[in-house]
């Protein structure tokens, strides 16, 4: 039998491992590259956020500056607006003052033409009336009541007139006015008032107090 040797391999002992301290110059030299390192890196992390933060600057300018000039613009638009409207309601207005005044002109003298038809027969009784006269005795019964008839039955005509806005005009003694009479002759009236009517030769009429035919009237003549 072989004995087995069994064979002890002793330890090697391991100094241990001693850290020299740096010297201060050397200390000195790596904090400082290390703090150009991490200033370099904020350098550079910095310049990207402020040209970011710039051009959102410029861009928030830029927009204000839009808007701005889009406000103005609305400003302008809405003045413009407002100055159409205030003119139209204007316009209306005048334009509805006026259809009134032109409505009420219609109704007023819609009975012009037909007025103006009716006078001729106004007339006509005037002159049956004149050729009568009533002081004379020599009239019979029959004839004095033929002109009384005839004379009321002027006064209801002309009653009816005066309801539908036509008057007579009848200027006797009154003073000339040649927006109502029309002067056919002059003549000296030492009594008189010079220009004051003396004589009605036709009567006129006015519709709601505009003329539709002036009076034909003589007048006194002027003493110069």
């Amino acid at each position: 039998m072989i004995r087995s040797l069994s064979y002890v391999v002793p330890r090697a002992r391991v100094a241990p491992l001693r850290l020299t301290p740096l010297r201060p110059a050397y200390r000195s030299a790596l904090y400082s590259a290390r703090f150009y390192s991490d200033a370099a890196k904020k350098e550079e992390t910095k310049e990207p956020a402020e040209e970011e933060s710039q051009k959102e600057d410029d861009s928030g300018t830029n927009e204000l500056q839009e808007l701005q000039q889009k406000l103005q613009g609305k400003d302008k638009e809405a003045a413009e607006l407002k100055d159409r409207l205030v003119r139209c309601v204007a316009d209306f207005r005048n334009l509805q003052e006026v259809t009134k005044k032109d409505v009420q002109k219609a109704k007023d003298f819609a009975l012009q033409k037909f007025a103006k038809d009716l006078l001729e027969s106004v007339d006509n009784f005037g002159h049956a009336l004149n050729a009568f006269d009533a002081a004379d005795s020599k009239h019979s019964a029959e004839v004095k009541e033929l002109y009384t008839g005839v004379k009321m039955t002027r006064d209801v005509f002309e009653k009816t007139l005066n309801k539908y806005g036509i008057e007579k005009i009848d200027p006797m003694g009154e003073p000339f006015d040649p927006n109502k009479h029309e002067a056919t002759f002059e003549l000296d009236q030492p009594d008189k008032e010079p220009g004051t009517v003396f004589f009605v030769q036709q009567p006129g009429f006015s519709l709601n107090s505009r003329v539709i035919r002036p009076a034909k009237v003589g007048i006194v003549k002027s003493r110069d």
